[in-house]
């Protein structure tokens, strides 16, 4: 770039009437194009900025409850957990073993930790448990269509499924209600003389004023009575064996109010040895 000096010699040789303004008017051409060089330049070196990554949507919680579907994870696709236990129950169902089968969620699951009570009251059937911890009926019904009574036809299936759905925003009883007909219907499609011991979902919650999915629950099994047709249906509500007399649920029965301890198991497998008993002859 040329120097002040150098401008000023050229603003007073070549007979221009103002050298001065025409010196500053060269010095501000100058400085805008040095200006924009650098501008260019620095935008130039400037990296792209890299679009926020998407995080994958939710599966959507409120599914229809009689409408088979596996249970998803957050990236849509089914769960992994749930795929393998499917899959180790219909490498069960193959064997064509089991006269009884215990069908659920984790309530249900929850026999593999109690495998001393299940054992002497269940083993004389071969009894298999294919119980998936937080199933509801559209999963459970979805494990029927796709495998889990492929190859086997007990004598009897203990069904008690439906507190998963009992939140607020999720399915109506009636819906509830229609998804676990769907899943009688569905095993006895596929095992027409299975006879199906249908369980009342049993309590959730200290109390029933506490707690608004253990009064939905109590609107389901209203409908559910109503599925006993005194042949391949049998309907027992055994609820009221894990209560007080005012109702009231208690930490000894069920430690977080909802799950099963050994007592409770206990009075389970107390309630439905009878029945169970008189469904399998």
């Amino acid at each position: 770039m040329a120097g002040v000096d150098t401008l000023l010699w050229l603003g007073e040789n070549i007979g221009h009437p103002h050298p001065m303004k025409r010196i500053l008017s060269l010095l501000l051409a100058i400085g805008l194009v040095g200006g924009a060089t650098l501008v260019a330049q620095e935008t130039k070196k400037a990296p792209a900025k890299k679009a926020p990554a998407k995080k994958p949507a939710a599966p959507a919680v409120n599914q229809p409850a009689d409408v088979a579907a596996p249970k998803l994870g957050p990236d849509g696709k089914p769960q992994a957990g749930f795929l393998k236990s499917h899959e180790s129950f219909v490498e069960i169902a193959k064997k064509g073993e089991a006269q009884v089968v215990f069908l659920g969620d984790s309530i249900t699951a929850g026999w593999g930790r109690q495998a001393a009570i299940f054992d002497k009251e269940f083993g004389q059937y071969k009894a298999a448990n294919f119980g998936i911890g937080g199933d509801r009926t559209q999963h459970v019904l979805w494990r029927v269509e796709n495998g889990e009574f492929e190859g086997i036809k007990p004598k009897a299936v203990v069904l008690m499924i439906g507190t998963n759905n009992s939140g607020a925003a999720d399915n109506s009883p009636e819906q509830v209600a229609a998804g676990i007909k769907a899943i009688i219907s569905a095993i006895h499609q596929r095992s027409p003389n299975t006879k199906v011991l249908l369980l009342a979902i049993f309590p959730r919650g200290a109390t029933e004023a506490n707690n608004p999915g253990r009064a939905k629950n109590k609107v389901v099994n209203a409908l559910l009575a109503k599925f006993d047709d005194g042949q391949k249906v049998r309907y027992l509500d055994i609820g009221a064996k894990f209560l007080t007399a005012d109702g009231t649920l208690e930490k000894s029965v069920m430690p977080d109010l909802l799950h099963l301890n050994a007592v409770s198991y206990q009075i389970w497998a107390d309630a439905i040895r009878e029945p169970l008993a008189a469904l399998v002859k």
